[in-house]
């Protein structure tokens, strides 16, 4: 009887709800490889050849790898997910201690150190994330990662303005929305903050979209009346980044 039912109630217009997504529970991690001076294209060369497949052997997932479009920033920039941070911690540990690696470093560090800097973020997905999966597109797309610091005490609000207003005006303005998360601080009393990735056709073509999208009535009246009490941002930085040849998202 299920099958008739249903087909009668899509006959008389009647909408079946659909169920709803799963909660992305995973962790992520944002890693900032900063060269050593003259090792740059080393340390691109080392992730190519070596070290994204250690890391999918340990059970890391590999979500994508970028580079500054600004050439004078010598940086790698990439996204890891895991279950879990039980199982972030277990898999560093394995590939670190792995025959396989310690062999790479051996190679590749013959003449010094290739990083001269890590930097590293843990996030987790927002609500208002779209489904964060690596997708390659053609032509390959430009992508512009942006951590907005709230205000104290309004991390909602800002996640209420882009829920309600801003990532439809995204989309209005040619914007690709990739993910939305929001950091796991060490000290549980720092106020999170919101990080997110666009992708444009191209830096030019990302630079105009934001133009049109801040000279746009709908966003103007939406961020007046969202900041009648005071502003909800205090900083916003923006990287505009391309993906290498091995990224799993271009």
């Amino acid at each position: 009887m299920i099958g008739p039912l249903v087909g009668l109630l899509c006959l008389a217009g009647v909408a079946l709800a659909k169920p709803a997504p799963k909660p992305d529970t995973r962790l992520f991690e944002i890693r900032v490889y900063h060269a050593a001076p003259g090792k740059f294209e080393a340390i691109v060369d080392r992730f190519r050849q070596h070290t994204t497949k250690l890391f999918e052997k340990h059970g890391m997932e590999n979500i994508g790898y970028w580079t500054p479009t600004d050439t004078s920033q010598h940086d790698v920039i990439y996204i890891l997910a895991y279950p879990s941070r039980e199982a972030r911690e277990a898999s560093w540990k394995a590939f670190g201690s792995d025959p396989a690696w310690k062999e790479v470093v051996q190679k590749t560090e013959a003449n010094g150190r290739l990083v001269a800097k890590v930097d590293q973020v843990f996030m987790t997905a927002s609500d208002i994330s779209p489904v964060i999966k690596s997708v390659k597109k053609s032509p390959e797309r430009t992508f512009e990662m942006r951590t907005y610091t709230p205000t104290p005490d309004h991390l909602n609000d800002v996640l209420a303005r882009f829920r309600n207003h801003t990532i439809k005006l995204f989309s209005k303005h040619g914007m690709t929305h990739i993910g939305y998360w929001t950091t796991v601080e060490k000290d549980p009393a720092t106020q999170p903050k919101l990080v997110y990735i666009l992708a444009h056709k191209s830096e030019e073509a990302g630079k105009k979209s934001f133009d049109e999208f801040r000279k746009d009535p709908v966003w103007i009246k939406a961020r007046d009346e969202s900041e009648k009490n005071g502003k909800i941002v205090e900083k916003v930085e923006s990287v505009y980044m391309k993906p290498t040849d091995y990224s799993l998202m271009k």
